[in-house]
């Protein structure tokens, strides 16, 4: 499999699968502009840009030759999934996503690891299950319907130019950019 034959990448999946660290790997390996969507949708003190500011801002930013985009938002998938050539799931088992997303939680309270815009996560908010605050309450609602809701996707006839590349384990996924890495620089040395 060679992904340097698409320039045009998005990787999607449930929150803490690991989209954003995948699709900036990935960038800085094929040389694309890293576009992460939680950037351009976030504004500072956790304000949610409005739908067609945020639609602007991805408008600018896929405007590029060679691009990966991480996230899911629907509001805006038409206009990224339109112009993509290759599709990333990270289709996780549930207990490797919680726990990937419970340590992520911990370390960025303990860090205060500024994310976008000057935003950083409230640690307290999380421990609220109930709340649209918890990313673990986006978690337990998100997780299964995205697995329903991929496969559905893909056979639309708006999205049957994409390939889809589906990784079920981390490892899988290594595996994969371990590859692509390799392949890239293989073609450095020629």
């Amino acid at each position: 499999m060679n992904t340097f034959l698409h320039h045009r990448i998005v990787v999607v999946g449930t929150t803490s699968s690991g989209k954003s660290t995948l699709a900036e790997n990935l960038a800085q390996i094929i040389g694309a502009d890293f576009i992460e969507l939680d950037a351009l949708h976030w504004d500072p003190e956790w304000v949610e840009a409005p739908n067609d500011v945020f639609r602007a801002r991805v408008e600018t930013a896929i405007n590029s030759i060679s691009w990966v985009v991480a996230g899911n938002y629907h509001i805006v998938r038409d206009m990224i999934w339109r112009r993509a050539e290759c599709v990333i799931w990270l289709d996780y088992p549930f207990h490797i996503v919680f726990w990937r997303l419970f340590k992520r939680t911990i370390r960025r309270a303990i860090t205060q690891e500024e994310l976008w815009n000057g935003n950083r996560e409230k640690f307290w908010g999380h421990l609220k299950l109930w709340s649209d605050e918890s990313l673990f309450h986006w978690l337990f609602k998100t997780y299964w319907r995205r697995k329903r809701e991929y496969p559905s996707l893909f056979t639309l006839p708006e999205h049957t130019h994409l390939k889809v590349i589906h990784f079920s384990t981390p490892r899988e996924t290594e595996e994969w950019l371990g590859n692509i890495a390799l392949q890239s620089r293989q073609r450095e040395v020629i």
